[in-house]
């Protein structure tokens, strides 16, 4: 009976702006000064079961695959939901399909933004966790809590004494919503509550049954999307409109809270879904004043603090619980007991139409990345970053010209039908209108200068006619 590990990482992290967001969220990044990303973490430490299927947002497609392919896993699919639909549907795509490699399969649902420090621990409740799977059981991990919380939900096991005869799981009574403060601390007095994980275990066929009886629309749509669905490259493109008239449903609301086979394995291994900004310093290494820096930053008289900083020198002064995070467009001041408000200026930047909510300054491409160094009424200046053997889409542009200069590597660029080589220091000149494309042929990374001038200078001024990524 295989056990299939399945990655969610359809979240954009908004809570760990401006670092995180839409486009490139917090499972993309090294948090914790590691050697790994979060979603890379989070796979290999599943590694000795099956391959993983990923779930995640068609608009992440490319860094999930680069990021597997880093550590040499290649997934048993890479699932891209056309449109988010919560978690509840999303683990009814990865069950599906899990069921294609063997109808009795187990999967483990691991979100791809969580820390987990304890291996050991997390290998023993997942053992634990499996074996009451195979008894038909949906299984959740209950972190044993050391602390009053009120950033997570909480589950109530069943009193200790009338638990399953024999096991280290325990029934569930209930699930509860996150708590204020003095709740929380009565469920860490009374020993009978754990932190809610978001992580499961369970047969394919056991949960599709589940999630059948209380939504069955939902089972009806999923099974419609992957019936309609597309391999393209390394993935698997859901059909959209079936997959949008799923409702909008957390397992826990949709399945778990429902249903009377829930049970719940405690878990102890140092975890942390990293949901804010005090939950990265918590788990930080700290000075002998607690503080917290990652970047170039001088603290003098400063305590309890956390500095990320990306590009630039970061000074503080007789600051104390305090969180800055300083990135190429975005600066965060915050109070450590405000932190949780980040989610309310990013509904302001939504609601202001700007761009900060949803991409850095720096933007990655299947190709490569590009950043934008300048830009006026008229005019745009990138800094442009091209793979070894990778090539951008032959496109046009309606509104804007470009002149390119290479700064290091070398250039395949075609112009209208012509082609040519450019090396470093060399540039051309593309005219409005004309057909184009980019290509490195070398081995090493061909960086250049892009000057965009013209009326409209907007991302979506491109007209792709071929492109090696299926965006035309």
């Amino acid at each position: 009976m295989p056990v299939i590990p399945v990655i969610l990482s359809g979240g954009s992290g908004t809570r760990l702006w401006p670092l995180s967001r839409k486009q490139y969220p917090k499972q993309f990044f090294n948090l914790t000064n590691g050697e790994y990303t979060m979603l890379q973490e989070t796979i290999l430490r599943t590694q000795h079961l099956q391959k993983p299927i990923v779930v995640c947002n068609e608009d992440h497609r490319f860094m999930v695959a680069e990021q597997c392919h880093a550590i040499n896993i290649k997934p048993l699919a890479i699932m891209l939901e056309p449109i988010g639909r919560n978690t509840a549907p999303a683990i009814a795509l990865a069950a599906i399909e899990a069921q294609k490699q063997d109808p009795d399969a187990i999967i483990a649902v691991f979100p791809a933004d969580h820390v987990i420090e304890n291996q050991q621990a997390f290998e023993q409740s997942l053992s634990v966790a499996i074996e009451a799977a195979k008894q038909d059981k949906l299984v959740t991990f209950g972190i044993v809590a050391d602390k009053p919380e009120t950033g997570y939900g909480y589950i109530k096991a069943v009193d200790e004494a009338s638990t399953i005869k024999n096991s280290n799981y325990f029934n569930v009574e209930k699930f509860v919503e996150k708590p204020d403060l003095q709740t929380a601390q009565q469920y860490i007095e009374s020993g009978d509550y754990y932190w809610n994980s978001g992580m499961f275990v369970f047969k394919a066929s056991v949960y599709l049954k589940a999630l059948e009886q209380v939504s069955p629309e939902s089972i009806k749509y999923c099974k419609e999307a992957i019936n309609k669905a597309q391999s393209d490259l390394d993935f698997i493109r859901i059909e959209k409109e079936s997959f949008e008239r799923c409702p909008d449903d957390s397992i826990d609301y949709a399945v778990m809270e429902n249903a009377s086979n829930v049970v719940v394995v405690p878990m102890d291994a140092q975890w942390s879904d990293l949901g804010s900004w005090t939950s990265l310093w918590d788990i930080a290494n700290k000075d002998q004043n607690q503080n917290s820096h990652v970047g170039d930053v001088i603290a003098i008289d400063s305590k309890n603090t956390l500095v990320h900083s990306q590009n630039r020198l970061v000074a503080t002064i007789g600051l104390e619980d305090i969180i800055i995070v300083d990135t190429s467009d975005a600066l965060l001041v915050a109070h450590k007991s405000k932190i949780q408000d980040v989610k309310t200026i990013v509904n302001e930047l939504k609601i202001k139409n700007r761009s900060e909510h949803l991409q850095h300054k720096e933007v990655h491409r299947p190709w490569g990345k590009y950043d934008s160094v300048d830009k006026g009424a008229r005019y745009q200046v990138k800094r442009i970053t091209v793979k070894p053997g990778a090539s951008l889409s032959l496109q046009m542009h309606h509104h804007r010209a470009e002149h390119w200069i290479v700064v290091s590597g070398t250039a395949t660029v075609q112009i209208g039908e012509e082609e040519q080589l450019l090396t470093e220091n060399q540039s051309v000149y593309i005219p409005i209108g004309e057909t184009h494309r980019l290509t490195n042929p070398g081995i090493l990374p061909l960086e250049l200068i892009e000057v965009q001038s013209g009326s409209y200078l907007g991302e979506d001024d491109i007209v792709r006619f071929e492109d090696v990524y299926k965006r035309v």
